[in-house]
């Protein structure tokens, strides 16, 4: 974790090999109403973490391997992506699993907390769902435009409606959240996983590793996204979080870096 521009670990998750010998343990993370949530996929449980002390507060183990964790404030509940048990595996406060949602290859991951809306990816139709946080119902269904590789990570911008979808050889395209038309496109590269956004400037990142390369652009109140940087980043730079000043991290696991990218 990362506090006042220094980094602490928290140790002791369980890890295993996975295909082509590929090290497995957590692999994704989300901040809860006083507690951080912990994606394993080394045993595939749900942690959650004290936020100040760094323990352990308790896990609970699903029925497939983690993949997108998230906290939906709208209900209070943690909802994981499993994508090899074709569902969406829901979580409340108590570390119990509450409830399921079937979704055929369940890809990334937005949450709309004021209107109670979820967004995911169908990875293998190329599609995009919206669904009820609170009655869990799939209430829309679009067509992502990735392609045969499919859709990726989602970002929000819910004050303009707009829904970036990232495509995994094609850039980002942004969804109308009414309608689901295409509102806009920006070329990236290839190898493009997971974005991110930050509302305040509306700059999207986007990080695309088999291109070796980052970029910041700037989302429009149109729709219409515009390159504001484009930075060289390593092969296995595929995913890329941003902090509220700015800065982007795309990690690149198979190299051990951490690159920054600042618009």
């Amino acid at each position: 974790m990362l506090e006042r521009d220094r980094f602490r670990t928290i140790d002791g998750f369980a890890t295993r090999k996975g295909r082509g010998d590929r090290l497995m343990g957590p692999s994704s993370v989300t901040v809860g109403d006083g507690a951080v949530y912990v994606g394993n996929r080394g045993d595939s449980r749900i942690w959650a973490i004290d936020p100040k002390t760094l323990e352990k507060k308790g896990s609970v183990e699903l029925p497939s391997m983690p993949d997108g964790t998230f906290y939906v404030a709208t209900t209070r509940e943690i909802w994981v992506t499993t994508p090899r048990d074709n569902s969406i595996e829901i979580i409340d406060a108590a570390m119990k699993v509450v409830a399921r949602i079937a979704v055929e290859s369940p890809e990334g991951y937005a949450v709309d907390a004021a209107k109670g809306i979820v967004y995911t990816n169908q990875e293998d139709k190329d599609r995009t769902l919206a669904i009820d946080a609170r009655t869990r119902k799939i209430v829309s269904n679009w067509d992502a435009g990735c392609g045969k590789e499919g859709p990726r990570g989602l970002a929000l911008d819910a004050a303009r409606g707009a829904l970036m979808v990232a495509c995994a050889v094609n850039g980002v395209n942004v969804l109308d959240t009414k309608t689901g038309a295409r509102k806009g496109h920006i070329d990236v590269g290839l190898g493009v996983d997971n974005i991110d956004y930050v509302a305040s400037r509306a700059l999207l990142y986007a990080s695309a590793g088999r291109s070796e390369k980052a970029v910041i652009a700037k989302l429009h109140d149109d729709g219409s996204l515009e390159a504001v940087k484009t930075e060289k980043v390593g092969k296995g730079c595929r995913v890329i979080v941003a902090t509220p000043d700015g800065t982007g991290y795309a990690a690149d696991s198979a190299a051990g870096q951490l690159w920054l990218i600042k618009p």
